[in-house]
Parts: C-alpha cells; structure tokens; sequence
C-alpha cells in the first residue's frame, strides 16, 4: 500500500532524470494524497520520441467504467495481479507510466487483539538522496457527457527485508536503467515488463518515524518530513 507521498525536487531535477521534453514549473508538495492530481510520466510512440509529462488524478478508472460513482477508488495495483485482472490488463499493455517522488509515507500498526490499534508514520527514501520513479499505470477515463479525465495508480510490491519492519508491501520503484523498457509499451511485453516490478535492494531505502501531522490531508510543507528526535534513521 503507498496512500501518501512526497514530490519536493526541482522540477529542473525532474525533467533531466526522467528525460521528458516538456518545462513544466511545478510546486514542492509533501504530503499528495489520493484524488489529487499527480505528475507522471508515459512513454510516446516512435522510435525517438522522448517521453512525455502529463497530470492525472491519483485514482485509476479502466476504461469499461460507466459510472465512476460504483467503482471503488483504485490508488495501487498489486504487481503480482496486474497481468490477470481485467482492471489492468489494457493498461499493462498500452498504458505504463512513471510517477516521480521522492519520498512515501507508511503506518506502523502497533495494538490489537483488544488493544487500541496506534498508527505511527514512517517516511522513506532513498539512501542516495536521489528521487525515486514509482512504477504506475494510466487511462483517460472518458464520461458518459464526453467529457475526459487521465487517471492513474501506484503499483506495490512485497516490502523488503528492511522495510518489511513497518510494512508488508512497498512501492515498485524502478532504477533509472529499467525507465525506457517500461515506459516502451511498442517493443517491451507485458510480461517483460511485470518482471522488472520487485522490491527494492534492502539497502536502497532509509525510513524513520514522523510526527502524526502528515495524518491530515490539508498539511504541507518540510516540516512534515521531519524525523522524531527519538528515531534513527535506518
């Protein structure tokens, strides 16, 4: 599961990693959430055509929805599935896309069998410092009124060994060598590409403690980000 997650590089940054032609000028945002509208990346047809930056809502719609109201909101799509479910499998095919972050927000579950359950957030992100490229999928829902509206999800994979101590399922982050081979729906399978969804390497990622602010949907800003002076990073 990724709920929440961070785009906080300069968008300059962002252009030169993901190698997209457009100059978009974009805000720091620390805490995007589910229905807003995200940056992602897609691949375009032809042999040299680079890579295109667009925004979509954060909430996959497949394209036999006919009331979006009776759908449930798909935000993840687990890797091992997205070669089966008939959601998917269009998109799988013609539709991979990028989403460029630089952190994701995960709760710790501590409690239950009759205890309170308390959640912590986590933060993570790469060791490196480097901004990450989450694997996604993407359609342009089209409305019974004509009217259009690009969507997308996050897909998630098994947690590392490290990550797994917060969560069971992470992300599928790919590494910047594997972006052209997703995003190149013409000439790479399906199946080929499924195969590059994985967890990443145990040492990739660092993660620690946040304070409870990042809970609201309206908070913003750097502070979020900020490690609990009681955690380590790890």
């Amino acid at each position: 599961m990724c709920g929440r997650y961070a785009l906080t590089s300069a968008p300059e940054a962002i252009r030169r990693l993901f190698g997209y032609a457009e100059t978009p000028n974009f805000p720091p945002r620390y805490n995007i959430a589910p229905t807003q509208p995200i940056a992602i990346v897609v691949g375009e047809r032809g042999d040299r055509a680079p890579p295109r930056f667009m925004l979509a809502r954060w909430g996959f719609l497949p394209g036999f929805v006919k009331d979006p109201r009776d759908f449930p909101l798909i935000i993840n799509a687990r890797s091992e599935t997205v070669l089966e479910k008939a959601s998917f499998r269009a998109a799988m095919k013609r539709r991979r896309c990028l989403v460029p972050a630089d952190a994701y927000y995960e709760w710790l579950k501590l409690g239950g069998a009759g205890r309170r359950i308390e959640k912590k957030p986590y933060l993570f992100r790469r060791a490196d410092g480097a901004p990450m490229g989450f694997a996604g999928l993407w359609e342009t829902y089209s409305g019974a009124d004509g009217a259009e509206i690009d969507t997308a999800c996050i897909l998630t994979t098994d947690a590392n060994a490290a990550t797994l101590a917060v969560h069971d399922r992470m992300p599928a982050i790919l590494e910047p060598k594997d972006f052209a081979a997703w995003l190149d729906c013409d000439e790479v399978s399906d199946q080929k590409a499924a195969a590059l969804l994985k967890p990443a390497a145990d040492d990739a990622l660092e993660f620690f403690e946040i304070g409870p602010a990042v809970n609201k949907t309206a908070s913003d800003g750097p502070e979020l980000q900020e490690p609990l002076a009681r955690t380590m990073l790890i």
